[in-house]
């Protein structure tokens, strides 16, 4: 797929979303107001996600345990198939309300899927990192939990893909994930391809798209 001069890098590699079941996204989109992260070069277009109740509650309970949200402990998967480059598992988990500004990924997994497009897990459970440094993994493979380590202060999930291996060298891509489900107050649509923006709540049907292949 060849970009047009000025147009906004996008993914070249076939996504889906990092996990199962409904998401909110927390962050997302195009603008500051939309996403928290904008500001930041490799995490221009990145995203947050959780899980709410219908009733848009991110506990189950007052929210001060990690247990009491809905993501925590949650599976994350692979967006794509590729080769772990860097997997960190031993930052603990911070209490609900508190950060961790000097580990600030905290526990996570980065892949690499081709060259120029690296995919960045983070904010992962301490001791649920499943793969490591050197392994290839398929899409929709179990790399790790949710979870509140690093610069967090309630369970999510960061996501971004960016241009180079190591974070602060690169810039962001902005994402565009395949067979997503979007859920509304009154019905559920399958898109075909799509970047979720603040306040989609999304979901992945994983036998829309069953063949990876690189879009050209």
């Amino acid at each position: 797929m060849k970009r047009k001069k000025g147009e906004t890098a996008r993914n070249k590699t076939v996504l889906k979303l990092p996990f199962g079941g409904n998401w909110l996204v927390v962050w997302g989109g195009d603008t500051e107001r939309l996403n928290a992260h904008h500001s930041v070069l490799n995490q221009k277009y990145a995203f947050d996600f959780v899980i709410v109740s219908d009733k848009g509650k991110t506990c189950k309970a007052e929210g001060k345990r990690n247990e009491d949200y809905r993501c925590f402990g949650e599976k994350i998967l692979s967006p794509a198939t590729g080769v772990v480059i860097e997997a960190v598992d031993g930052v603990r988990d911070n209490k609900p309300g508190s950060t961790n500004i000097d580990l600030l990924p905290g526990n996570m997994v980065v892949i690499k899927h081709h060259e120029g497009e690296v995919s960045v897990l983070a904010h992962l459970k301490r001791g649920s990192v499943k793969v490591r440094a050197g392994e290839k993994v398929k899409s929709g493979q179990v790399v790790g939990l949710c979870g509140n380590s690093g610069n967090s202060s309630e369970p999510h999930l960061h996501y971004h893909l960016q241009d180079k291996e190591l974070l602060r060298e690169g810039k962001g891509i902005k994402c565009y994930f395949r067979g997503v489900k979007i859920k509304g107050k009154t019905k559920e649509e399958l898109t075909d391809e799509i970047s979720p923006v603040k306040g989609d709540i999304v979901s992945s049907d994983y036998e829309f798209q069953p063949m990876e292949k690189k879009l050209r």
